[in-house]
């Protein structure tokens, strides 16, 4: 049975908080190790209150201001007409996940995803591709909703509009006005759902922390959640392993570092005062560029009679440096 919380009224922070109940198709990427921008360590901290929510961003409010704009050019293109669904769903047989859709389509078991994306990211929608994260939010919309069907429509500022499928039917025929059609079998559903019930059950519900990969948005999490000290001092017993680990990853990046700047060096001596060059499908620019930057000190200096204490802003931040002693010492 699929469950209906209705977003009506809901202020925006009523609305967080709902979503915090449970995985959405944003979260799913994440959790899977497909989103450029997030981690399951993020998930974690924002499913268990770790963090606070995410402050609204230009390219959020775009998406949000340009969704209906989407849904519409989806109709004009598709002769498929759509409605709102102002409702958060979930299933009784995947407790754990939820679906904020966009749209549904009227007269058949299929939603649709409306994205807007910049247009420097285009070519990750040539071909018939697009983003894995989005594949993960529209899979996981299928699985709630135990729709048939579910259109990803994405406007790509300045440059285009398309459209893909992504279908749970076997052969089925893909549309005219789609760049590709993706079909999701019971296997791909299975095993979506399967991962976020042990996602909820290893780390959400036991309050334990999903281990670490790398990604920029597991550190910015940390940041936020440990963003002051305490002047305390821990002993990391054991963890010299990971020190020598870590220095010796430093080294091997230095010295990649080095290789690739020798390689730029060489390159820019070739260029000269050139703006740019091409060589067997490669190419390289080298052009003058102007920024205009305030100088805050000769301001302050040729204006001394000035109090300029309310236009600094303080900013307290918590670096984090590994040294490694001197073995001589």
């Amino acid at each position: 049975m699929i469950h209906k919380t209705s977003t009506l009224s809901m202020t925006r922070e009523e609305w967080l908080a709902e979503r915090r109940k449970s995985l959405g198709g944003s979260d799913m990427g994440a959790v899977l190790g497909m989103h450029r921008y997030s981690s399951p360590y993020a998930v974690w901290a924002d499913k268990t209150g770790r963090i606070p929510d995410q402050e609204d961003n230009e390219a959020m409010r775009q998406g949000r201001d340009l969704e209906d704009y989407v849904a519409r050019r989806f109709t004009e293109k598709s002769g498929k007409k759509v409605r709102r669904l102002n409702a958060i769903l979930r299933s009784d047989d995947y407790p754990h996940l939820h679906a904020n859709i966009d749209r549904d389509v009227v007269g058949e078991d299929s939603g649709l995803e409306c994205k807007t994306a910049s247009a420097l990211s285009s070519r990750r929608f040539a071909g018939g591709d697009f983003p894995e994260n989005y594949y993960c939010q529209c899979v996981t919309y299928l699985a709630v909703t135990g729709y048939r069907r579910w259109y990803l429509a994405v406007l790509i500022l300045g440059k285009g509009f398309q459209i893909y499928q992504m279908t749970t039917v076997p052969g089925d025929d893909m549309p005219e006005w789609c760049e590709s059609s993706l079909y999701v079998g019971p296997e791909e559903i299975a095993a979506l759902t399967a991962a976020a019930d042990q996602f909820w059950s290893d780390y959400v519900e036991r309050d334990d922390p999903p281990p670490v990969h790398g990604e920029r948005a597991t550190t910015e999490a940390l940041e936020t959640i440990y963003a002051e000290d305490n002047g305390g001092e821990v002993q990391l017993l054991g963890r010299e392993g990971l020190f020598r680990e870590y220095f010796d990853l430093k080294y091997a990046a230095d010295r990649i570092a080095r290789e690739m700047d020798a390689i730029k060096q060489t390159i820019m001596e070739d260029l000269g005062q050139a703006a740019s060059g091409s060589c067997g499908g490669f190419s390289v620019t080298w052009k003058n560029q102007t920024r205009m930057l305030f100088d805050a000190k000769r301001f302050a200096r040729d204006h001394p009679g000035m109090d300029l204490s309310g236009y600094y802003k303080a900013s307290v931040s918590r670096p984090f440096k590994i040294t490694k002693e001197d073995a001589g010492k």
